[in-house]
């Protein structure tokens, strides 16, 4: 069964959303704060967290940023109390999968756990299919990358993002076809953000991301992955 965690320190909304996850279905584990969630997490293996950003002594940004520099990569719904640009473009560079604004409609907030499951809950079999890009060895369907023997971390979005220039190599890439249909909902990031996942992308896949071979910036138009 789907596990999932929420985090938040306000009794009434948590309580809320265990119930209603697990009316859902799922089976679900709870934690008033940062620090809490951060033990949970430690002793327990989930499949998603739902994780406020302002809770005191540590925020939501916090436990998302220890986390993914932990080598932990459980996809993250960033839930915000906030509507600006910066929060949103925050959350999404420590490694969260996906932000939702306060208030929000849990049939929202249900659809966007959905999307995510389903990218993320892939087939388990051993044999690796890997496909070379630059210099790293990605295999989409377990959501592994490596350069070398070495195993490289990348979020969720990440591999995402990656996975649609390589099914449309060749081809330019518009900002705005990347924000449709990796985030795919009416709200979307800026532009500035697909440019920022595409800064930690070359990092890993060029040998000198400063000279890039594999994705070029087509200037005033978007990307090409050769």
């Amino acid at each position: 069964m789907t596990k999932i965690l929420v985090v938040d320190d306000e009794m009434a909304m948590r309580q809320g959303l265990v119930d209603n996850l697990m009316f859902e279905g799922y089976e679900v584990d709870e934690a008033e704060n940062g620090k809490v969630a951060l033990d949970k997490i430690q002793s327990e293996s989930y499949d998603l967290i739902v994780l406020d950003v302002m809770m005191p002594e540590l925020s939501g940004f916090d436990v998302c940023k220890q986390l993914r520099q932990a080598g932990n990569q459980v996809p993250i719904i960033l839930l915000t109390a906030k509507g600006e640009e910066i929060d949103r473009v925050l959350g999404l560079e420590f490694g969260a999968d996906d932000y939702i604004s306060k208030p929000f409609s849990l049939r929202e907030l249900l659809a966007r756990i959905k999307a995510i499951l389903r990218r993320t809950q892939h087939s388990t079999t051993p044999v690796q299919n890997l496909t070379e890009i630059g210099q790293m060895k990605v295999d989409f369907e377990k959501y592994e990358a490596f350069v070398g023997s070495e195993k490289v971390k990348l979020s969720h979005r990440e591999f995402e993002v990656l996975h649609f220039l390589y099914n449309h190599r060749q081809k330019i890439v518009s900002r705005d076809d990347l924000l449709k249909n990796i985030w795919g909902y009416d709200e979307f990031p800026t532009t500035r953000t697909i440019d920022n996942f595409i800064l930690r992308i070359r990092q890993k896949v060029e040998i000198n991301p400063n000279d890039p071979k594999i994705i070029l910036t087509v200037h005033g138009m978007g990307y090409k992955m050769l």
